[in-house]
């Protein structure tokens, strides 16, 4: 569960490629690499250090080189680029480019505050200019500020006042509203607006990453969902699109995983490690290799996701409720895990970070605390199995074995192999209430009738 930190995380990313790499000055950076376009505006800088717009240009390109590797040093390389930009102009409309990057940047490193402020920024900056809105309603989503975040994302269908290009802003609205069905509960929508957004992203030339990235999201959706079949399809999709993609293939390894075929999870998994060295990643891993029997080589693999996630300062921010999920989920230094997820509530009330500190409560039984946060991870009517397995164990914990029932059932019933770790669990604790509440009300008829 360490790894379903994808789609949610990363969608206020996917606002900024179509606009960087569809500018004109850009055109033919499009059909290089990013690292050439990095060269390219690295040039320009130090031939005139004075230009705000290659500043902007090169931290859109860091930002884009940081979406296809995954490291996160390049958003702060990306930031010192934007800064210096936004020193050199920032009162002008033409700022609100390098405005509206820096505010994609600030959301990375989880200054959702300052992501909003300066995404709002960008837009009175520009106001012909709609896509900060897409960035406005992730931050409030972000901060739990849901029903602010909805109307956010409605301000991407005005097109009459908007002089983005109309291909690219129709890939942010469908996205968005894909994201919106999904935690709203309604994952046939989630899944139908996705593959319209798979379709925009192409339609509007979009960097290679973005549409994998895309095709990866439909991916997850179908995974969410319990259809192996097609999120396999999807996650291949990603890979033809673009080659050795890191998402693509740790979407294969955790398709192969809940099909039982571990040797080949396991090697999707290690390619992607390959690729960028991700917790998640390096986390389902080890995961894997518990499930087919190689305990000595998961300890490996999960003592590995510790030093990764504290190895820098970026790394510490950016993983704090992954981590917290790892160590519940592993039963290992649970009071730290409470404690990263109460530090990432300070920052972050999302229903995923309320589902982290429940998960952690339940893990330092604290039932009755776990339960209030579980039902606040659950306010919006998302389905999830996770989220529903993790209600079903906590009810159960608490003694109320109806609800703990029907949320095992629920998860069960929407994706049986939601989890390497925990499906097969959640089958037999379900089996087992059944065969409890079976009997308890065969000994209620009996001493009814002596």
């Amino acid at each position: 569960m360490f790894a379903r930190m994808t789609r949610r995380v990363l969608v206020a990313t996917a606002s900024l490629a179509v606009f960087f790499f569809a500018a004109p000055q850009a055109a033919q950076a499009q059909k290089s690499d990013t690292d050439n376009v990095i060269k390219f505006f690295q040039w320009k800088v130090s031939q005139d250090p004075d230009d705000f717009f290659n500043y902007d240009r090169l931290g859109a390109a860091y930002i884009q080189k940081s979406r296809e590797t995954g490291d996160v040093t390049y958003f702060d390389l990306a930031r010192k680029a934007l800064e210096k930009s936004l020193e050199l102009e920032s009162t002008s409309a033409q700022a609100a480019p390098a405005t509206k990057h820096l505010a994609t940047v600030y959301f990375s490193e989880h200054r959702f505050n300052d992501a909003l402020a300066l995404a709002q920024k960008a837009l009175a900056l520009n106001p012909d200019d709609l896509t900060p809105w897409a960035l406005i309603g992730d931050a409030q989503s972000e901060m739990g500020n849901y029903d602010k975040a909805w109307l956010s994302y409605a301000k991407l269908r005005d097109l009459k006042v908007s002089s983005s290009d109309d291909d690219g802003l129709e890939y942010l609205r469908v996205n968005r509203e894909s994201s919106r069905a999904f935690l709203s509960g309604d994952t046939k929508a989630a899944i139908t607006k996705m593959q319209r957004a798979v379709d925009a992203s192409i339609q509007a030339g979009m960097a290679k990453e973005n549409i994998a990235w895309s095709q990866f999201t439909l991916g997850e959706d179908y995974f969410l969902a319990g259809d192996l079949p097609r999120a396999k399809a999807a996650y291949e999709s990603s890979l033809k699109t673009y080659p050795n993609y890191h998402r693509g293939l740790s979407g294969l390894g955790k398709v192969a995983a809940a099909e039982g075929h571990f040797a080949q999870a396991i090697g999707f998994y290690q390619r992607a490690v390959s690729v960028i060295p991700l917790p998640a990643y390096i986390a389902a891993l080890g995961d894997v290799y518990t499930r087919s029997g190689n305990a000595a080589e998961a300890q490996k693999q999960y003592a590995l996701v510790e030093y990764i996630a504290r190895l820098s300062a970026a790394n510490q921010v950016a993983y704090n409720r992954e981590l917290a999920m790892f160590y519940a989920d592993h039963d290992t230094h649970l009071p730290e895990a409470l404690a990263l997820a109460r530090k990432e509530f300070d920052i972050r009330h999302d229903i995923f970070t309320w589902d982290a500190l429940a998960w952690a409560l339940y893990k330092n039984n604290q039932p009755q605390e776990a339960a209030l946060a579980i039902k606040q991870a659950l306010r919006l009517g998302t389905n999830d199995a996770s989220l529903f397995f993790h209600a079903g164990v906590i009810y159960e914990q608490l003694g109320s074995l109806a609800e703990a029932r029907e949320f095992l059932s629920r998860a069960v019933a929407l994706n049986p192999r939601f989890s390497v770790l925990y499906a097969d669990a959640a089958r037999t604790r379900l089996q087992t209430l059944s065969k409890d509440a079976v009997a308890a009300k065969n000994r209620g008829n009996a001493d009814a009738h002596p």
